[in-house]
This record gives C-alpha cells, sequence and structure tokens, in this order.
C-alpha cells in the first residue's frame, strides 16, 4: 500500500494493498444490450466522412514534424488537433497510433511526442468540449462540468461522443497517412490514453478492430458502483455529489464502465495502473486492467495525478515499457 505525505481529507490509497487491487472485479450489473449499444455507437462513427484538413507545420522536434489538423466527427462536430508524421515524410510511416489526452484538455502535443515507435505517424485529437481544439458552446470546458454534460439519458451523455471522437480520430488518421492502415499482417494501429483518455480508451477498444495494442494510463471510469463511494478530487467526485440528488443515474453510468468495457476487450493491453491517486481511485484503475480478457500487462505505478519524489524515474520507466509493448504487438 503507498504512502505519502499529503493533506487531502481521505486516504488516496483507500486501505487497498496491492493484492486486495488484483481481486477489484468489473461490476456485475452490465445491461443486457452493453455489447449492442456500443456497436451501435462505433458502426455511426464509422460512416462519419471525416474530412481531414492538414494544417500548416507547427513545430520539428524529435524526428518529426507536428501539424494542426481538423476533422469530422459524429453529429458534424468539426473538431481539431495535432498529426505527428516523420521528418522525412508521411510515406515512411509504418504505424499509427490514436493518442488520447486527460481531463485537462490538450493545448500542445506536448510530452506524448517523442512517440513509442520510430517510424510512426500519430494523430492528437481534443476531443469534444476539451483543449484550445475540442471546445463547443454549451459542453463545459473542465472536468467537473463536462463529466455531467448529458448524463441524464446514455443517448446524450458526453462521453459516448467523447469516445466516438475517438473513432472517428482513427478514421482521419488512415485518411491522411494510408500507411497506418491495416496490412497483411494485420492492423498497424496503436491505442493510447490516459487518466479520461485511459477511460475513453477502454469504452472504444472492444468495437474496433482497427486497433492492435492499446496502453491505458490510471484510466478512469472503472468499476462506477464502486467509484461512487471512493472520494476523489478528480471528475468522479462531481459524478459522486451529482447521484446523491439523482440517484437514476445509475441507470446511465453502467453503460460507460470502462471495466465493463475491459472486459470485451481481446487485443493486448498494457495498463499502468496507480497504487496512491487522489484523482482516479486506484480501485477504479485496476478494475478495468482485472477484466481484460485477452492478453496483458501491468506497470504497478507508486502514484498517479500527483507529484513525488520518484515520479520522473516512473515517467522513464512507463515510456520504454511501452516503447517495448507496442514493438512487440503492432503489425506483428
Amino acid at each position: 500500500m503507498a504512502s505519502f505525505a499529503h493533506d487531502f481529507p481521505f486516504d488516496p490509497a483507500y486501505g487497498r494493498t496491492l493484492d486486495d487491487l488484483l481481486r477489484i472485479p468489473a461490476p456485475d450489473d452490465a445491461p443486457d444490450d452493453f455489447d449492442a449499444f456500443w456497436r451501435a455507437r462505433y458502426e455511426e462513427a464509422r460512416r462519419v466522412a471525416t474530412e481531414p484538413e492538414l494544417g500548416p507545420l507547427e513545430e520539428e522536434r524529435d524526428g518529426v514534424r507536428i501539424h494542426g489538423v481538423t476533422f469530422t466527427s459524429v453529429g458534424g462536430v468539426r473538431l481539431g488537433g495535432w498529426v505527428v508524421l516523420p521528418a522525412e515524410g508521411a510515406a515512411e510511416a509504418e504505424y499509427g497510433f490514436v493518442i488520447g489526452h486527460g481531463y485537462g484538455g490538450r493545448q500542445e502535443p506536448g510530452p506524448d511526442v517523442p512517440l513509442p515507435l520510430p517510424r510512426s505517424a500519430a494523430i492528437l485529437p481534443c476531443v469534444r468540449g476539451m483543449g484550445t481544439r475540442g471546445l463547443r458552446a454549451g459542453i463545459p470546458d473542465v472536468s467537473s462540468g463536462h463529466v455531467l454534460h448529458g448524463i441524464a439519458s446514455r443517448d446524450t451523455y458526453v462521453l459516448g461522443d467523447c469516445v466516438a471522437d475517438l473513432w472517428c480520430a482513427a478514421s482521419a488518421l488512415h485518411e491522411l497517412v494510408p500507411e497506418t492502415a491495416r496490412t497483411e499482417n494485420g492492423p498497424r494501429l496503436g491505442l493510447l490514453g490516459e487518466s479520461f483518455g485511459g477511460g475513453l480508451g477502454a469504452l472504444a477498444l472492444p468495437w474496433d478492430d482497427r486497433f492492435a495494442a492499446a496502453q491505458l494510463t490510471v484510466p478512469t471510469f472503472g468499476n462506477h458502483p464502486l467509484r461512487l463511494t471512493l472520494p476523489c478530487v478528480g471528475s468522479g467526485e462531481s459524478v459522486r455529489t451529482y447521484h446523491r440528488t439523482h440517484p437514476e443515474v445509475t441507470e446511465v453510468l453502467p453503460y460507460f464502465d470502462a471495466a465493463t468495457a475491459a472486459s470485451r476487450v481481446k487485443r493486448p493491453t498494457l495498463v499502468a495502473a496507480a497504487l496512491f491517486d487522489p484523482s482516479v481511485p486506484p480501485p477504479g484503475q485496476f478494475a478495468v486492467y482485472n477484466a481484460l480478457a485477452g492478453e496483458r500487462e501491468l506497470q504497478v505505478l507508486d502514484a498517479g495525478h500527483f507529484e513525488h519524489p520518484g515520479t520522473a524515474a516512473a515517467t522513464k520507466e512507463l515510456g520504454a515499457a511501452r516503447s517495448r509493448f507496442f514493438g512487440a504487438h503492432l503489425g506483428r
């Protein structure tokens, strides 16, 4: 059980040891039409003409060129983000990545570049409502409000559209860089997501066979029934507060449970889960890992969403594990 000096009014380790965390399952109340709901959402997203437009070069570093990009997602929503290409040109790309972002949004490509593998291209979308290039009128741009937007119904909850934004981003990348699409040896596309992006990634993965492998770091939205009992300083606290006056939300949340979705994930997945995390309670993170139905790998972090003396070393170690993992699983 990890322990750090802190001033939170609760224990960010939630009294669990690693052994305890490795026994936390997905919830047992998945809706009967969970799969049908998500397959329909995926089919809708695949019908979208994403019409990606690559912007001018914004930055060149680490052997890549970074361009702005816009593309269309479900509902005709036009979103932005960045595309990363090998410095030698798109034709040199052998692998592709869709990279989600945390609930702080994305203002720039930042630490997601350099990419996990050389000779790669990537799209870094800003999902609707988040980041400077995903802002939308009527959708709150801070996590406490965003996570509640449309939550009264499974059909209007913003998380469903955010997952679709990742699928449409993959379509846009394939159109811009056809080399990242499926080859005779299988798909060449990887999915990465951290925190908010990790939860969205788990929800996106089971239905989209364009992804060969994925890496989810401190993923959120895992085991909602348990999350509703755990105080935190992240978006989950907004949902807990909302639940107190709107108990009927428990009819909606099961459709957006990342651990339930993980139980449908068959492709290789690396999960980095933390023992101590004040923003995304570790029990939910480990529920996602424990539920994975396919080949899986666990990287245990001492802490998530919390700076500590070992943060830099842990980040470096995770980066090395990520590169090794995708090197073993993309296009094999």
